[in-house]
């Protein structure tokens, strides 16, 4: 698969990566009733049938592998989600999607907006297509990422691990969702063709987290280098060089006697 690269040059291993994706809220349709959960990063529930509740994408793993969530077509924690993060151009203006954009400089990137969306209930049943969509726009577009949520990668992940069942037509939807990462990542390789000895600052829009994490040291190094070899202390001065040739070809004059 395109964008692969050594684990060890990362900020964060995709494990890590991961890891943080998991607390992006989700709707979850339990089938039990509970009380508040209470956490350390909030509070969460009461939980009741049919009644659908936020709660964390960790939270929502857990309450499924026991069986506490219920398989509904209205179920974010899948087919919901999975769509929720895969939005076709011309819904960017209903659904208020702000992307991120990224400046990289030599030791930081910096988030720059991101507002969250909210999808029509009847939008979210022709996942297949609106991935298509999607994949043809980051093709036409060879220089410009199309937005999509930070965490796309790792929660398109959790959801075909931990959710396949309530994804309608499961093996299409992660066929493209890996055509369109791997599109992504052939854009950012061709983009490394133009950094050069006056590249200051790249500045990336849309990216995602996995992908700011594996193209992020790349560019470090890359412009690190460019600096280093391009500093003027390591380049000789010509007209230095020709004044000490001069002052040494100069004959030596006496001293005046005290």
């Amino acid at each position: 698969m395109a964008g692969q690269s050594d684990p060890h040059l990362s900020i964060f291993s995709a494990a890590e990566v991961e890891f943080l994706a998991e607390d992006e809220l989700v709707e979850i349709i339990p089938n039990m009733t509970m009380d508040s959960l209470n956490f350390i990063c909030g509070d969460f529930g009461p939980f009741f049938p049919h009644i659908p509740t936020e709660v964390p994408i960790w939270l929502a793993m857990a309450l499924k592998k026991r069986g506490k969530c219920g398989h509904q077509i209205g179920c974010r924690l899948a087919t919901a989600l999975i769509i929720l993060h895969f939005i076709p151009p011309n819904m960017l203006g209903k659904c208020g999607i702000g992307g991120y954009q990224f400046a990289v400089y030599s030791t930081t990137y910096v988030a720059i907006s991101c507002q969250p969306c909210i999808i029509p209930l009847s939008f979210l049943l022709h996942g297949a297509e609106n991935l298509t969509q999607v994949l043809e726009a980051e093709r036409d577009s060879r220089r410009e990422f199309q937005p999509l949520p930070f965490h796309y990668v790792e929660i398109s992940r959790l959801l075909f691990d931990h959710a396949r069942d309530d994804i309608p037509d499961v093996h299409m939807v992660r066929t493209l969702v890996e055509d369109i990462r791997d599109v992504r990542f052939h854009k950012v390789e061709s983009g490394f063709e133009t950094i050069g000895s006056r590249t200051h600052a790249v500045k990336l829009k849309n990216l995602s987290a996995m992908e700011v994490n594996i193209v992020r040291p790349f560019f470090v190094r890359a412009l690190q280098a460019f600096y280093k070899h391009d500093s003027p202390q390591m380049i000789p001065q010509p007209d230095t060089a020709s004044r000490r040739t001069d002052v040494g070809d100069r004959p030596r004059r006496d001293l005046r006697p005290r």
